[in-house]
């Protein structure tokens, strides 16, 4: 099963860590992505990946019963192009389904701190139609790109790429806290045009040497990753990009 983000998340938690608001955010609350937090949550604590529910078994029998649920709401790109309005929806449920706690928390992690900055500037009705779209053409154009592949691909990160392309366009001098190994983890702020371009790159990289079996959807990342730029480009590029004076370091930002 290729999982977005699920074995690279602990490494890219570390790249990324908090986004600062500008001076100028009202900071209002982001209804839409804490309720995709939780959705995602309680669909991924109900399902057989969690490994909580009794009612899957254990073993053998909980990782049919995975494999049954991957294969059921995931993307399997080889059965996608066929004629069947049910492989036409999973670009969108697989958005909702998670592979292992790792993946649902990186994940999750990502959406925090990059979407309710992107919510604000876009509104709430555009973000969430942004969110799923860029969502589906992210896993569709992985999916194209590995048509005879029958690999599952489920999780969110082809729509979180997407918030990272469109926060790069909106926020480029919003501070982002990031964790970097080389450093010894010493938590350091660079602004967003540093950090994201530093992102997508690797995602590139990983993207050249990656397979066509289990592992991370690189691909996915970067489709979603320049979708959200352009949009977020077209959309707002003739309106003022919100200048990224930061704010003064509350108490205790820089924790890790």
């Amino acid at each position: 099963m290729i999982r977005n983000w699920s074995t690279a998340a602990l490494r890219t938690v570390r790249t990324l860590g908090t986004a600062r608001a500008p001076r100028t955010s009202r900071g209002r609350a982001a209804p839409v992505t804490y309720a995709l937090i939780t959705m995602c949550c309680l669909l991924f604590l109900l399902s057989p990946a969690a490994g909580l529910n009794p009612a899957y078994g254990t073993g053998d029998e909980l990782l049919a019963a995975q494999h049954a649920h991957f294969r059921r709401w995931g993307v399997i790109p080889a059965e996608l192009f066929e004629d069947s309005p049910g492989s036409a929806l999973t670009p969108a449920t697989a958005l909702f389904v998670h592979g292992s706690w790792v993946h649902l928390l990186g994940n999750m992690l990502f959406l925090h701190v990059f979407g309710a900055m992107t919510e604000e500037r876009m509104g709430r009705l555009q973000f969430a139609l942004f969110y799923l779209g860029c969502g589906y053409l992210a896993l569709l154009g992985y999916a194209g790109a590995n048509a005879h592949s029958q690999q599952s691909l489920v999780g969110a990160s082809g729509a979180i790429s997407a918030i990272l392309g469109a926060f790069l366009f909106l926020f480029p001098r919003a501070r982002v806290t990031s964790l970097l190994p080389f450093l010894f983890f010493l938590p350091l702020r660079f602004p967003a045009w540093i950090v994201l371009p530093f992102w997508a790159g690797l995602q590139w990289m990983a993207a050249g040497r990656a397979g066509d079996g289990p592992g991370v959807a690189y691909l996915a990342h970067l489709v979603g990753f320049g979708l959200g730029f352009v949009f977020a480009w077209v959309r707002f590029g003739r309106t003022t990009r919100v200048k990224s004076v930061p704010v003064a370091a509350p108490e205790g930002e820089n924790q890790p």
